[in-house]
């Protein structure tokens, strides 16, 4: 689940009193998170400067210091403040940080107080990797005094920044994408749970990675319905059984394309057979036939005529078929906007809508029910505009308010796409999506988006809502090692296809337990 910085205190707060676990073996284990991530990711950095605030945060920093120190690093902390204004479990980082530093003859030198701004001239000079552990979740902007030069010298300066929990001075319950005077951040480490500005804010060029430090299931709660799409992404890691055949993977039935846009109904095809659905035919207009089934020899290809009166004979080709995707490269002339209304209203099997389809129903949200069905909705902001009468901006404007009360009103899963595309579920829950970056910005992405949508939910028709959030995620991640791979300026819609693959074989948990939320680790 995603919590508020309100929440989190709770948390912290309920895992002392109601399950016994010392706040003091949190921080040791947030330290030490804090630390591991910066030994592995950042290996050749030996010195590094440390800079800690006087709360928790600071605290934090401080057992990452002494790992560091531990591990061979030169480490240099720099506190903003005196050492005697740390209270409660900072102070004791503190003293065994001392403890630690005494035993190896280190001290004084190993923790330097900074009480103003011309203390922190040469504080940065040999270093090769900063931690930020100025002020974290409980924060609340803006930064003041000494931490304003502290970001300064920091934007400065060529040097790589971990920062501790949040990047100091950004709200924990933003969901805006970028804030203006915060510290700035290549990765950040936070704990037990991802905050609001985690997966809305774009925090970091690198990674976000989540620890698990200790805190029980049991004291997570959060009645705001927020959750990750990534924690679904295990579903699509289940190994398929020796004696499998293509019925158990369900048949995927794309509907669409029209004298022109014969690649998208391609694409959507394509995307679905590369995510695993064991058989797909595509049903487009017999004068692109030839061009959609070039797409992939093991494509099917069955001409159709969308047409109302043509319903009756539409039953037979739905027969066997798992799922149903409707609108990639559709159109809208003629009566194919009615046509695509009566197909909805015939078909009962699972259903995703995209593209013109979603358009069919512009003006007319009352007949989409996904009531005692599984139904799936991809808009672009614009598609949602028309659906619901508003203007992009007005539906950018409260993006996760709107998609949560359509999808309950009615009865469908809405995956609205965009920055942080969101699935929202016909029960109120609403997942956040991380993957994806500007080279999905192409004609073509959505419709490989609504083939993975559609053989995922073949795939996995027991759990539709962990489906729909898996495939958001794998195709997201796909265009994430597209761009990786090559750049994002020249990378196609079905070059994400290409590395579906990648995505797939992906863990979002490393080897040390750490979850990358956002970004991937170094290839």
């Amino acid at each position: 689940m995603i919590l508020s910085a309100a929440e989190m205190a709770a948390t912290d707060k309920r895992t002392a009193e109601e399950f016994g676990v010392p706040l003091a073996d949190l921080m040791e284990q947030a330290g030490g998170a804090v630390a591991r991530f910066c030994l592995r990711r950042y290996a050749r950095a030996r010195r590094v400067v440390v800079l800690c605030g006087r709360g928790n945060n600071g605290g934090d920093g401080l057992v990452a210091a002494r790992v560091l120190q531990g591990a061979g690093c030169e480490v240099r902390v720099v506190l903003l403040g005196r050492q005697s204004e740390l209270k409660g479990e900072a102070a004791g980082a503190l003293e065994r940080l001392r403890v630690f530093a005494a035993e190896r003859g280190l001290l004084p030198a190993l923790v330097v107080e900074i009480l103003d701004e011309a203390g922190l001239v040469g504080m940065m000079e040999g270093a090769e990797l900063v931690v930020d552990a100025v002020v974290g979740t409980g924060f609340t902007p803006p930064l003041r005094g000494l931490a304003v030069g502290v970001r300064e010298m920091l934007d400065a300066v060529r040097v790589p920044v971990v920062a501790v929990d949040l990047p100091s001075g950004w709200d924990a319950d933003s969901v805006e994408e970028r804030v203006e005077g915060v510290f700035r951040a290549d990765a950040v480490v936070t704990f037990t749970a991802p905050k609001r500005a985690h997966v809305f804010g774009n925090l970091t060029s690198g990674a976000v990675v989540l620890a698990e430090i200790g805190s029980p299931e049991g004291a997570l709660r959060s009645d705001a319905k927020l959750s990750w799409t990534g924690s679904c992404k295990a579903l699509a890691e289940t190994p398929r059984a020796m004696n499998s055949n293509k019925g158990r993977f369900g048949h995927v039935l794309v509907v669409g394309g029209s004298w022109g846009k014969a690649g998208a109904p391609g694409m959507a095809s394509l995307a679905a057979l590369r995510a695993g659905a064991g058989l797909v035919t595509a049903a487009v207009p017999e004068k692109i036939v030839a061009m959609v089934g070039g797409i992939a020899p093991e494509l099917m290809v069955q001409s159709v005529e969308f047409s109302c009166q043509k319903l009756d004979t539409w039953r037979g080709l739905l027969e066997g078929k798992k799922v149903v995707a409707v609108g990639p490269g559709l159109g809208t002339e003629g009566e194919v906007p009615e046509f695509v209304r009566g197909l909805v209203a015939e078909t009962k099997v699972p259903m995703v809508l995209d593209a013109d389809a979603l358009n069919a129903f512009a003006g007319k949200t009352a007949l989409l029910d996904g009531t005692g069905r599984v139904m799936v909705l991809t808009p672009h902001p614009g598609e949602m505009g028309r659906l619901v009468g508003m203007t992009v901006a007005e539906v950018e404007a409260d993006r996760v308010g709107l998609a949560r009360r359509f999808a309950v009103e009615h009865k469908v899963t809405l995956v609205l796409k965009g920055w942080r595309t969101l699935v929202a579920h016909p029960d109120g829950r609403v997942a956040v999506n991380t993957t994806g970056n500007p080279a999905m910005a192409k004609g073509g992405s959505g419709d490989v988006l609504t083939g993975i949508v559609a053989a995922l939910l073949g795939q996995y028709p027991d759990d539709p809502g962990a489906a729909v959030e898996a495939a958001v995620y794998l195709h997201g991640l796909a265009g994430d090692f597209a761009a990786r791979a090559m750049d994002e300026h020249t990378v196609l819609a079905t070059d994400t296809v290409t590395h579906l693959s990648d995505a797939f074989r992906y863990r979002v948990e490393d080897e040390d337990g750490l979850v990358w939320i956002c970004g991937m680790p170094k290839a």
